[in-house]
């Protein structure tokens, strides 16, 4: 069996007790950002699981973009990631 080298981490255990592995991030080629991959992501750098600058390279993100996500997260919870419910957040 063959492993690919990668830098950092192959897994980490979250504060809720869970494991997320490089297994579960979103595809490379990942176009369709819905909530759930968005929350993923960003529980996989707040984790340590993948750096920055590789989130950006890896998903094709601006800065402004991951930025966006982190502050929804932290201000309102994965819900705030949902496109429906970006403009009722952005008003609090």
């Amino acid at each position: 069996m063959y492993l690919k080298r990668v830098s950092g981490p192959r897994a980490v255990t979250l504060p809720d007790g869970s494991v997320m592995t490089r297994a579960d991030l979103p595809p490379k080629d990942t176009c369709r950002w819905v909530a759930s991959r968005k929350a993923l992501v960003v529980k996989a750098l707040a984790a340590g699981l993948i750096s920055r600058g590789e989130a950006l390279e890896r998903y094709a993100l601006s800065e402004e973009e991951l930025d966006l996500w982190f502050e929804a997260v932290s201000r309102h919870g994965a819900t705030a990631l949902k496109v429906t419910k970006i403009q009722k957040f952005r008003q609090l």
